[in-house]
């Protein structure tokens, strides 16, 4: 049998805890105003906590006097302790707040880098330091943070080590995280969670804005990011994916521990509610970025830095489910994953929009000389982009291009037929397609040179450069297979054989026999008048395209003595043969240098001339010498 309480006990134990309540009462005195209990000596702090309980306790008793007490009296003493209880709440709101933002700062900014990591760009250091100058009043969580990147920047790059996984950081050391553990079981337990959670919202919250300075996410809305140049994008994303990392892996992940230290003892829900109080807004500010890229007007050069954002968040997807694992942070997982997906779709939508600006660019004027149009190397740079990203592409093309067809009639479109490239991925055909139309843009282009031979030039240049470009990249050359690519090497090969017909057929027509001989009753031999014709015509044929294609342009060195060398190989054997059988009918005749104007080493010396893309005098065809 238990023996009864003894009341006077109970009402002693509760005048002790009141006397110390409102000892620290911040309102009525102003050495409360002024000290904080938990800095004080550690048996201070002790002591208001068992008062707290110790008016819990009679809270919760409904009672401090014997059950013999009026009614009127019982209420006053209730209302007593209702009272006693709100001073209590309202101290330990206060040593809540105090400790959590005193345990915010605890770095030094100078220990934040590493001077012997060569890998820290120094353009990153210079943009902190420019933040830390703006925000110098900010809570050093974001200190702490500059610290973590301190190990955590890449070995091979400005980006940081160690963030390829989650990292949980100490935010607080582990007195006053008892404290603050002992404070929060307190408030709750006497009806006071919402004041808790806002709290601590409200520091922890701050701190997390500090670090977001400091790495440079900024409070920008979605219509504010673009409204913004996309050459002021580049650099945000860079450093918009830098900081992801850094937000979802370390300080998020910390956050979530903190809140987990501090209010594990009262449930989990308490525990999630209070991070998501925390990280919420700063994680909602944090998405925002990228999904106003994601919904941004599409042009090609936003291809790569959408495909850079779409990896980073891939790879960060599985972090954010971890760290985002309650039923109260879906909204957090959703917009990432939507995000991805629009990302992914956009990246889709410029691919097609890409091929088809390049099926519709405009420019009708010549590029002079025929050399290699600025579309041709802007496309095939691209594409050459492309095949970097090409396990990224090759998840996210999944549908083959939509082209025209031989059979179509379609004269706007060109045709490609798939048969002959069965086997390959989307992304190889969509970039076999690209090719397709810019050879397509390219012939609508050559049509513009009135003189053909500059048209077929024109044509090889542009051909050549593209088999250049796939070869100088062994992803590109593996997607566009060697079969297409030899497709494209005989183009180009005939364009050259075309451009020699076209100029030097009608040369070398001067170089025949065929109307020179003349036979007679009386005699029979050679027309020196048609010879010194023949010789004239050649002579005039040969300046005008030695005038003229000095200007041309072959740009790649190789290709260019290459042309040159088989024009040799035709003009140069041609001449002599003919020089040799009829000078001796011109040279017997008056005034032979003006038929017979160059010799076999003057033609040899001028070929040397052609496709520089500068203009020659009449002195570089040398005369004959007498």
């Amino acid at each position: 049998m238990e023996l009864p309480e003894n009341p006077n006990k109970d009402n002693n134990g509760y005048e002790s805890a009141e006397k110390i309540i409102l000892r620290w009462d911040s309102t009525a005195s102003e050495e409360a105003r002024e000290k904080m209990i938990f800095e004080t000596d550690r048996h201070e702090a002790d002591l208001y906590l068992h008062a707290v309980d110790e008016i819990q306790r009679s809270l919760s008793n409904a009672s401090i006097s014997n059950t013999t007490t009026a009614a009127a009296v019982a209420v006053d003493d209730q209302t007593k302790v209702n009272s006693t209880i709100q001073i209590a709440m309202a101290r330990l709101e206060d040593e809540f707040r105090n400790i959590l933002m005193t345990h915010s700062s605890a770095l030094e900014a100078d220990s934040l880098f590493d001077p012997s990591s060569s890998s820290f760009s120094a353009s990153s250091h210079h943009e902190l330091e420019d933040d830390d100058a703006v925000n110098n009043e900010d809570s050093s969580h974001g200190d702490l943070l500059q610290l973590q990147l301190q190990h955590c920047e890449s070995s091979d790059s400005s980006t940081f080590r160690s963030t390829s996984s989650i990292r949980e950081l100490d935010l607080m050391p582990g007195e006053a995280i008892s404290d603050l553990q002992a404070i929060a079981t307190r408030m709750i337990s006497s009806g006071y969670l919402r004041e808790c959670i806002q709290v601590y919202g409200s520091v922890r919250k701050s701190a997390i804005d500090s670090s977001f300075r400091k790495l440079g996410i900024e409070k920008l809305s979605i219509g504010d990011i673009q409204r913004l140049e996309w050459e002021a994008l580049e650099s945000k994303i860079r450093r918009w994916i830098r900081a992801a990392k850094v937000c979802i892996r370390i300080l998020f992940s910390s956050e979530k521990k903190l809140c987990e230290q501090i209010f594990e003892c009262v449930g989990t829900d308490i525990d999630d509610a209070c991070f998501m109080e925390t990280v919420k807004g700063p994680a909602i500010q944090l998405f925002n970025f990228a999904e106003a890229i994601s919904i941004s007007r599409r042009s090609p050069e936003k291809l790569f830095k959408i495909l850079d954002l779409h990896d980073a968040l891939m790879d960060l997807l599985p972090d954010i489910e971890a760290v985002f694992d309650s039923k109260s942070s879906e909204s957090i997982r959703v917009q990432a994953a939507e995000i991805l997906s629009r990302l992914a779709e956009a990246a889709r939508g410029i691919l097609s929009e890409f091929e088809s600006a390049i099926l519709r660019e405009p420019s009708r004027v010549p590029v002079p000389g025929g050399t290699i149009h600025p579309l041709t190397r802007y496309v095939m740079n691209y594409i050459s982009l492309i095949s970097d990203y090409k396990q990224t592409l090759i998840e996210l093309i999944m549908s083959k291009p939509s082209t025209g067809s031989r059979y179509s009639g379609d004269q706007s479109t060109p045709d490609m037929e798939f048969a002959e490239l069965e086997g390959k991925t989307p992304l190889a055909l969509h970039l076999i397609w690209i090719i397709v139309v810019l050879q397509f843009n390219l012939e609508g282009k050559s049509k513009h040179y009135r003189d053909a031979s500059l048209a077929h030039l024109f044509i090889m240049n542009n051909v050549h450069y593209i088999v250049q470009k796939v070869k100088g990249s062994p992803e590109l050359r593996e997607m566009i297979g060697d079969d297409y690519l030899r497709k494209l090497t005989g183009k180009f090969r005939q364009a050259a054989t075309s451009y020699q017909r076209a100029t030097w057929v009608s040369v070398l027509y001067c170089l025949r026999d065929e109307g020179l001989h003349v036979s007679g009753s009386f005699s029979s031999g050679v027309s020196k008048s048609a010879l010194r014709e023949r010789f004239k015509t050649f002579n005039a044929m040969f300046e005008e395209v030695h005038r003229t294609q000095a200007t041309w342009l072959i740009p790649d060195t190789q290709l260019r003595e290459e042309l040159r060398i088989s024009i040799s190989e035709k003009c140069i054997p041609a001449y002599r043969s003919f020089l040799g059988r009829f000078r001796s009918h011109i040279e017997s005749g008056r005034h032979p240098e003006n038929y017979i104007k160059y010799s076999v080493e003057d033609l040899e010396t001028a070929m040397l001339d052609f496709f520089e893309g500068y203009p020659v005098s009449h002195q570089h065809l040398r005369r004959r010498s007498q």
